[in-house]
């Protein structure tokens, strides 16, 4: 056994033959310690990965050659080269260019400090990790692994943000959107289970009107098709006797939460505010239902939440605190504070104040009205979730208003087709079709 250390940096979530190979030529220089990127670490750059980080240390720690597994907590080597000291770091060659060209120069300039030495693998062809992660989502998830999604998230980023769904297609959308920015790939982390859009998209209004078994319906219609967390909006939860079977539901589904609003009465949409007549449940009566609900489900993974409407109803910020301290005393697992407001000055004052609670827990914001706001506001006033809670279903009906209103103009549909998806673009949309 040589007297040399090697140090590998992984992320380790899918591993391939290119990991091996790595892991085999380090092996091969001296002792092997893998710095195992933590959850947080991976999400500061691309999606969270499938397996946990004690899912991901097991998988390393039985591979022949692998010494030692410690985590590595960013991006950046050095904190774990400090204190490793290694003679050689071992890593592919593909980082030769790109976002990680940084990286690589600074573990160059690392190791420089005691003599060590940075050894490149040629990549190895045929293996692609897009590939197998685009198979794993093609296999689907369990309600189990998605049930525990949203709480691996919130502990591995600093912000998620979700979008809204009104039917399976919606969820395909947030499924697959992703940009890159400066290396960093961004996407949706999550759907929202909006009763508003669900309500539109059946055509009728949001009053309740369709029935928690329809809602299902829609739910179960995007559970198929997409791999990513769910939270439900469950508008005021109805009776607590109907309540805790809609946890129950809900949690056997594998949905990750539900958010309940503080009122009572024919439900009415928030953002009327005052227009309308609005009555907040009692602290007493809404903390009794949390607690049903609480008791109710069967995993400690299952998330209820609840929402403020002080602000909507007019009633102010020490109202909104008050009853913010009341139901996570109850057992809530995090406030969603909302606000009709054009500016988010009210939320920022919010959020100031709710930061001070000793029993704080999450905190998640809507910015439908106050939409000018940056989520990095949101994210420094202590936002934990933001939801785009109508964004997709609002901007798919203009667009199809305008195209039948164009065939109606001019008698045909040719005018429209620089708006549509090529009909074989459709096709190739849904896997399976062809």
């Amino acid at each position: 056994m040589s007297d040399k250390t090697v140090y590998v940096g992984m992320s380790a979530d899918l591993v391939h033959p290119g990991h091996l190979n790595i892991l085999n030529k380090a092996a091969d220089l001296g002792d092997v310690t893998v710095g195992l990127l933590t959850d947080q670490a991976i999400a500061s750059y691309k999606r969270v990965p499938f397996m946990t980080f004690e899912q991901r240390k097991q998988v390393i720690e039985n591979i022949k050659g692998v010494s030692n597994v410690i985590p590595q907590h960013t991006l950046d080597y050095r904190d774990n080269l400090n204190a490793v000291k290694p003679d050689y770091v071992v890593h592919g060659d593909d980082w030769k260019e790109g976002v990680q060209q940084k990286t690589r120069q600074q573990v160059i300039d690392c190791l420089a400090q005691w003599g060590g030495e940075l050894v490149e693998v040629p990549y190895t062809q045929g293996i692609s990790s897009t590939q197998l992660q685009a198979a794993m989502k093609d296999l689907g998830t369990t309600p189990q692994i998605r049930l525990k999604a949203l709480r691996r998230l919130l502990n591995a980023k600093p912000l998620v943000r979700f979008l809204d769904i009104h039917n399976a297609l919606s969820g395909l959308i947030i499924e697959n959107t992703k940009v890159e920015i400066e290396g960093r790939i961004e996407e949706f982390d999550g759907m929202w289970g909006s009763s508003l859009t669900d309500s539109t998209a059946k055509g009728k209004p949001d009053i309740e009107a369709v029935d928690v078994s329809s809602r299902m319906s829609t739910l179960n219609e995007v559970l198929e098709v997409t791999t990513k967390p769910i939270i439900y909006d469950g508008d005021t939860g109805g009776k607590t006797e109907h309540f805790v079977f809609t946890v129950k539901t809900l949690e056997r589904l594998g949905v990750s939460a539900v958010i309940i609003e503080d009122k009572t009465g024919l439900k009415k949409n928030s953002l009327f505010g005052t227009d309308v007549e609005q009555t907040q449940d009692s602290i007493e009566n809404f903390s009794l239902k949390i607690q049903a609900g609480k008791r109710a489900q069967a995993t400690d993974d299952f998330m209820i939440i609840a929402r403020i409407e002080s602000l909507i109803c007019g009633q102010g910020i020490d109202h909104a605190i008050e009853r913010a301290e009341a139901f996570l005393e109850a057992g809530a697992d995090g406030i969603m504070i909302h606000s009709r407001e054009k500016s988010p000055d009210e939320i920022l004052t919010f959020c100031e104040k709710y930061a001070a609670l000793p029993n704080k827990k999450y905190l998640i914001a809507v910015p439908s009205s106050y939409n000018s706001i940056y989520e990095s506001e949101l994210q420094a006033a202590g936002v934990n979730v933001v939801i785009y809670a109508n964004q997709l279903l609002r901007s798919a009906y203009p667009a199809m208003v305008s195209t039948a209103q164009s065939i109606l103009q001019h008698g045909r549909s040719a005018e429209v087709d620089k708006n549509m998806m090529p009909i074989k673009q459709i096709l190739e949309l849904i896997p399976g079709t062809k």
